[in-house]
């Protein structure tokens, strides 16, 4: 901290409570209260209203989440004592910006927290793909009998030395990475901005995206959703997929060219498990819908229901850390915004 600030520090919230039910239950906000002074348990929706604007002008630490007022020039104008943003969710872009770093303002995240449950669903995922387990699934009730699975557990299929390539060494690709190490993978990465000395301590094959994306049996993708990323994996690339393989995208629907996606699909030549789209909610029609090698989730990889609780977790230690005169362990820079998703 490089600012003074009251022994017992004004706190606000700011979010919808409709969509962060679990983040701060009420243990966490007395943990608040116990090292500053909660100014109203009830989250601030917007910074216009009377009782938002008497709450920014006592605010020194405000907590933020899913669906916050961006903290623009003009909240920071009603906030003259705000020293620390930390936002119980994943990305900060569209919350904060030059304003708030003009002014020195330290932010946090909780991105992660949020990493944990996303690294655990592509777990689960990549079992599942290599096992089949949605294509026994349905055969298994279409047919009420096991005259189609019996022989297919015949098949070179099962998750005994599979080759899992994974595209983003990123918070979430790193953890999957280290979920994965238990099991009998090979496991291959791509990263340009990891080395072969780093890939060795990662326990990793190092490769070029192409290579990867020829060789593995399941790809799982978790690289940042950038400009300079969108549609990433195009036709060309799934084209290079080996018959059979399983696709896996729980980061972000634009990094992939989705039309390329379905038609490959259609072909029946890959599978994929797909919790994110370009538009967040496919329209109607899509096929995404319908066909029986993909397997679609509403975006629910991240946290959700009581895993939220550790987002408000990781805010809370960083809002104490920050009381402390500590340094964050999740502090966000100004520079750090053009690289992050």
């Amino acid at each position: 901290m490089t600012q003074s600030m009251s022994s017992r520090p004004a706190i606000a919230l700011a979010m919808q409570p409709s969509r962060t039910q679990h983040v701060l239950p009420a243990d966490l906000i007395r943990s608040l209260d116990d090292i500053g002074r909660v100014l109203d348990p009830v989250p601030m929706e917007n910074f216009d209203d009377a009782r938002a604007q008497k709450l920014l002008g006592e605010t020194e630490i405000l907590i933020t989440g899913w669906g916050a007022p961006h903290v623009d020039a003009a909240a920071l104008a009603r906030a003259p004592h705000l020293k620390l943003v930390a936002h119980a969710a994943g990305t900060v872009k569209g919350l904060v910006g030059d304003p708030l770093f003009d002014r020195g303002i330290s932010v946090s995240h909780a991105a992660q927290a949020n990493a944990l449950p996303v690294a655990e669903f592509t777990l689960a995922a990549i079992i599942f793909a290599g096992k089949q387990v949605f294509r026994f699934r349905d055969f298994y009730v279409a047919d009420r009998n096991r005259g189609r699975t019996q022989p297919m557990q015949s098949e070179a299929i099962g998750n005994y030395g599979r080759t899992v390539g994974i595209i983003g060494a990123s918070r979430i690709g790193r953890r999957v990475i280290e979920l994965l190490q238990p099991f009998q993978y090979k496991i291959m990465l791509y990263d340009p901005m990891v080395d072969d000395g780093e890939a060795r301590s990662l326990g990793v094959e190092k490769t070029e995206l192409d290579v990867l994306m020829a060789r593995a049996d399941i790809v799982s993708l978790h690289a940042p959703s950038l400009p300079a990323t969108r549609h990433m994996i195009d036709g060309g690339r799934l084209s290079l997929m080996k018959h059979g393989a399983t696709f896996i995208n729980t980061a972000r629907g634009a990094l992939v060219d989705e039309a390329a996606l379905l038609s490959i699909l259609k072909t029946g030549r890959i599978d994929a498990i797909i919790d994110v789209t370009d538009p967040e909610i496919p329209d109607a029609g899509s096929s995404f819908y319908d066909l029986p090698n993909v397997f679609l989730t509403p975006h629910i990889a991240g946290a959700v229901g009581l895993e939220r609780t550790r987002l408000g977790e990781m805010a809370v230690d960083e809002v104490a850390r920050f009381i402390r005169g500590e340094p964050l362990l999740y502090e966000i820079r100004r520079e750090d915004m053009a690289r992050m998703a």
